[in-house]
């Protein structure tokens, strides 16, 4: 793993395996050289963040992202591709800084998402878990795409392979004594499903991407915590 600037407050439970790790205000991003995109973002989210709005979304634009010797996608690759460009880190969880609002619009924290998707369902769940940490007072969250494992691969692009993600996630852990975890699994299609049917355990997402999180927790809370759902806590 490469990195920029490490900040302890936004991978302060660990960093999941990446080709290299962005780490700016609001957000770290856990990137795929392979992919062009992120296999992860990390964040912290409080109530203050999501009461405290300091700038709106319109304050910026998509931008291609520079670092390392590499370059993100550039914007034009989703053009009529018939994808949107998806927030991994939400627009809507940085309105608290400039800074983090305009780091929320590089297109390295970009992923290929059906319209109805990232319209839809995508942005119901990026509210709830705003509505999340209003509720638990601080949560951390880690998100991101799910890829197949097959060979039936969709990629867009006219600069560079943008490999289409099959689904999405998020993992959220509530700092809020006692603590708990929660993970969802969203295929990458419409939905009018209720957000609770997404509901998994953390253990399935490490599962389904291969990915370790919280792993600077003590091995004994880590393993309570990523196999339980307490539904009720959240919903």
């Amino acid at each position: 793993i490469l990195s920029l600037i490490i900040s302890p407050n936004n991978i302060q439970y660990g960093a999941p395996r990446a080709d290299t790790v962005l780490d700016r205000e609001g957000f770290a991003n856990g990137y795929s050289y392979s992919k062009y995109q992120p296999l992860w973002v990390a964040y912290r989210l409080t109530d203050h963040n999501v009461t405290n709005k300091v700038c709106s979304r319109d304050i910026d634009t998509f931008k291609t992202d520079k670092f390392n010797n590499h370059k993100s996608a550039e914007p034009s690759d989703y053009t009529r591709s018939g994808y949107d460009r998806g927030h991994i880190a939400p627009a809507g969880d940085m309105a608290w800084s400039t800074n983090a609002m305009r780091n929320a619009y590089f297109m390295s924290n970009m992923s290929p998402q059906v319209p109805q998707f990232n319209r839809g369902i995508w942005k119901d769940i990026e509210a709830k878990v705003r509505d999340f940490a209003i509720q638990e007072g601080s949560i951390y969250v880690y998100s991101g795409p799910i890829f197949t494992t097959n060979n039936c691969r969709t990629v867009i692009g006219k600069t560079c392979s943008i490999e289409v993600p099959e689904a999405y996630y998020k993992v959220l852990l509530s700092e809020k004594e006692p603590r708990t975890m929660i993970g969802f699994i969203l295929k990458n299609e419409a939905s009018t499903n209720d957000l609770i049917t997404f509901v998994t355990t953390v253990d399935e997402v490490e599962k389904r991407t291969g990915l370790d999180f919280f792993n600077t927790l003590p091995d004994d809370v880590e393993s309570v915590l990523e196999s339980t759902v307490i539904t009720n806590r959240w919903f």
